[in-house]
């Protein structure tokens, strides 16, 4: 098992593991409408398969809401 950080709170998971089974695991909803940040740098969802998770790893899923008119 590894520990990473995932939206500020410590996580085990097994390895190996993409960013895209990730999401899965923590039943992101509307998946299309997030964007992933791993250790501070934006991730582009063409990578998310390709990503590898390492221990100690900082993950965080940013949703970006629309206003509505005042």
């Amino acid at each position: 098992m590894a520990k990473i950080i995932v939206n500020g709170e410590a996580q085990q998971v097994e390895l190996p593991l993409n960013l895209a089974e990730l999401i899965k695991k923590n039943n992101v909803l509307q998946p299309d409408m997030v964007s992933v940040q791993v250790n501070d740098d934006f991730v582009d969802r063409t990578e998310w398969e390709a990503l590898q998770i390492a221990e100690g790893d900082s993950v965080d899923f940013l949703y970006f809401m629309g206003g509505g008119a005042l």
